[in-house]
């Protein structure tokens, strides 16, 4: 199975910014553990800039546009450097692609970076994917991981998206707050009753929310790819998810038997 995985900030840093080392050092087993099975991954990895805020000591996240790209420069070396380190232990060869809604939007960009990606998959390789967040300005960034990893997702036919987040899934309301709040574990059509259950992110580091992670959705299932929302404080519970347990809730593609 070809499986892309996003990781949100929340899941690989603490509020600080710095490292999440456990959380970090158990995903990097699992995925290996899952490639060793025979399947095909793409990591969609956030961190960059939370964790750019841990090296420069920033209390919190910058909000102009050349701080940002700073913090994003120290820290895509960060997480890679932790990447490769990590990976490395299980024998596996991670590989970088940084992007930007360029080469998504432009024919010919978009076939280099397809043809690249199948490439480094042929070969063995495991992508490790993130928005160019230092040279990413408004008009050619992509603006979300989760919205990234479903362009991906979709551009190499994966069959599985999983997004791991701070939260166990989508629920009826917002759980912080609602004790009554359901989680939904399938979903079939983003209804706009669905549609208006999107909220905005409650972490200080990250950039997305639910309503982001709907979009995403809208895109895999509209394209034939399974998608699920699951909480990446537990990264053992992706063999779950791929054995299709019920974990989290499951966005199904569109026109898919239950």
């Amino acid at each position: 199975m070809r499986i892309v995985i996003k990781v949100g900030t929340s899941t690989l840093a603490h509020e600080s910014g710095r490292l999440n080392i456990r959380h970090t050092e158990e995903l990097c087993k699992v995925l290996s553990d899952l490639k060793n099975a025979g399947h095909e991954i793409i990591l969609v990895s956030s961190g960059a800039i939370g964790m750019g805020m841990g090296k420069l000591s920033l209390s919190s996240r910058p909000t102009d546009i050349p701080t940002k790209q700073a913090a994003a420069a120290v820290g895509q070396c960060e997480l890679m450097y932790t990447y490769d380190k990590l990976f490395s232990e299980y024998r596996h060869t991670v590989a970088q692609l940084l992007l930007t809604g360029s080469d998504f939007k432009n024919e010919e960009r978009h076939e280099n970076f397809h043809n690249t990606l199948l490439r480094l998959l042929a070969l063995g390789a495991l992508p490790i994917i993130n928005e160019n967040d230092t040279v990413a300005t408004e008009e050619i960034k992509v603006g979300d991981n989760d919205t990234l990893s479903a362009l991906v997702a979709t551009s190499v036919d994966a069959e599985l998206l999983i997004l791991l987040s701070d939260i166990d899934g989508l629920y009826t309301a917002d759980p912080h707050k609602n004790a009554d709040a359901v989680l939904l574990s399938a979903v079939t059509e983003l209804t706009p009753e669905i549609l208006a259950l999107g909220g905005e992110s409650d972490s200080g580091l990250g950039t997305g929310g639910m309503a982001t992670k709907l979009a995403a959705a809208g895109l895999c299932m509209e394209s034939g790819c399974d998608m699920v929302i699951a909480n990446g404080a537990t990264p053992a519970l992706i063999y779950d998810v791929v054995e299709g347990k019920s974990v989290g809730t499951r966005f199904y593609a569109k026109g898919e038997a239950k």
